[in-house]
């Protein structure tokens, strides 16, 4: 469906207006669609990538700064996410030895497993996205992508 028709304008729009429309109206319906998948394990997407970020260090530490710059949104209050995620015994934070003004923030065991029974569903998020698409398609689109977001 057109963005016109989704958001029933009848005036002409920019192409850059369009696209711009395009790609929010785009986000927007992932981001619905990937918060049913997360929503019967009560975790917000910006937590799912917080653990994601912990089991990418492979049972190392990460601080707050490190959680901070690899976040999707970073406008997301990393400290409030963590504070969530050790409420639901899904991370640990504990003091850094070497700077005692750094947190140490690990996955717990409990986060793993969340993180292994979430993998098929998020796997079908992503493909249902995709499929309409080819391999080249999907390159040429990444590639689209990262340039249109570079200024």
């Amino acid at each position: 469906m057109k963005i016109e028709d989704v958001i029933k304008s009848t005036t002409a729009m920019s192409l850059s207006k369009k696209t711009l429309l395009n790609i929010m109206y785009t986000q927007n319906i992932i981001a619905e669609s990937f918060n049913e998948v997360l929503k019967q394990h009560d975790l917000s997407s910006e937590q799912f990538n917080v653990l994601r970020i912990l089991r990418g260090q492979k049972g190392q530490p990460a601080n707050m700064c490190v959680i901070q710059e690899r976040m999707i949104a970073k406008t997301s209050n990393t400290t409030r996410l963590v504070d969530k995620l050790l409420l639901k015994g899904l991370v640990t934070r504990r003091i850094c030895e070497e700077n005692r003004r750094k947190m140490e923030i690990l996955i717990t065991e409990r986060g793993l497993e969340l993180l292994k029974a979430l993998d098929p569903n998020v796997e079908k998020h992503e493909e249902k996205f995709s499929n309409n698409l080819t391999q080249s398609q999907l390159e040429e689109l990444n590639i689209l992508l990262e340039k249109y977001r570079t200024f």
